[in-house]
């Protein structure tokens, strides 16, 4: 596969400037111990700017389930899969909490082993604060954990969204990820699309985030058919690894700004401190004027 460009590589390495070594290292740890965890902390990879056009409905595909009426960005040329990264800077105090649900298809012997990739204890943080939210869940994940699964997709106060079947990169370099094969992509996301189906999950939005966020022009033509919304972030919140709460609250706070998507994880193996952190930031925003939505109601029209 084509590597990325090296002023792509460059733009994304400005675009997140404050991202902390842990997370930049995030990829390439999990990678050594078991092709694990992607760094969805980290850079929106070769990707492009962040698109606030108006929305359109969302159209059913063989993947994005036709019972969610979720928005959705225009298509790109030639049909590839939009990129939103914020919603508008338009004054209004709002943001969107997104938690990567992450698994990847080969860690099946390590979850048997007992390590959790679930963190129930972040979703019961979430709804006694009533902090909407919205999951961002990898196939295997849902396979592994399909109560909860089905759980929070039930909740009205959640969105389920796809984080691709196996958490394997679209595109290379992606911090040490392995590739799905090139002319693969749609596949992978469809199959994640029908993971949720068989374990019942209810309230799936066809939002998809790459593993590691990690793109080019080429995998959003391939993802594009699948009638995907891609979705990055603006504000990189620094918990994967992270041993205490507070510096991943602190990067948080200094970085949110009206329409702000905040990438975190809900990994229990991986960010261990998100479940903390989340009890830190939510009221500091909310006193600051903050309110809470879920991607698709930034993603809505203007007005909405």
């Amino acid at each position: 596969m084509r590597p990325m460009s090296t002023p792509s590589r460059a733009r994304a390495r400005a675009r997140h400037a404050l991202a902390p070594a842990a997370a930049l290292a995030l990829c390439a740890a999990l990678a050594a111990c078991g092709q694990g965890k992607g760094g969805d902390d980290k850079p929106g990879g070769a990707g492009r700017p962040g698109r606030t056009a108006p929305a359109s409905p969302s159209a059913s595909s063989p993947s994005a389930p036709s019972a969610s009426a979720a928005p959705t960005l225009p298509a790109g040329p030639g049909g590839a899969a939009p990129v939103f990264s914020h919603g508008a800077r338009d004054g209004r105090k709002r943001v969107a909490l997104t938690f990567d649900a992450d698994m990847t298809a080969d860690q099946g012997p390590r979850a048997a082993r007992g390590e959790r990739f679930d963190n129930p204890g972040l979703i019961a943080a979430l709804r006694d604060l009533k902090v909407p939210a919205t999951v961002f869940m990898t196939g295997r994940w849902a396979e592994q954990y399909p109560d909860e699964a089905r759980s929070i997709g039930a909740d009205p106060l959640f969105e389920v969204a796809n984080h691709s079947y196996s958490h394997h990169a679209f595109t290379t370099p992606c911090y040490g990820l392995p590739t799905v094969p090139r002319g693969t992509a749609r596949a992978d996301v469809e199959r994640a699309f029908a993971a949720f189906r068989t374990a019942g999950v209810e309230h799936v939005v066809p939002y998809f985030r790459f593993p590691g966020g990690c793109h080019d022009d080429a995998t959003l033509r391939e993802t594009g058919p699948a009638k995907v919304t891609a979705v990055q972030w603006d504000v990189v919140s620094g918990d994967a690894f992270a041993k205490r709460a507070e510096p991943v609250a602190a990067q948080v706070l200094s970085q949110v700004k009206p329409g702000s998507v905040v990438v975190m994880h809900c990994t229990r193996s991986a960010a261990p401190t998100t479940e903390e952190a989340v009890k830190r930031i939510v009221p500091e925003l909310r006193a600051r004027g903050y309110e809470f939505v879920r991607v698709s109601d930034l993603i809505g029209p203007p007005g909405a």
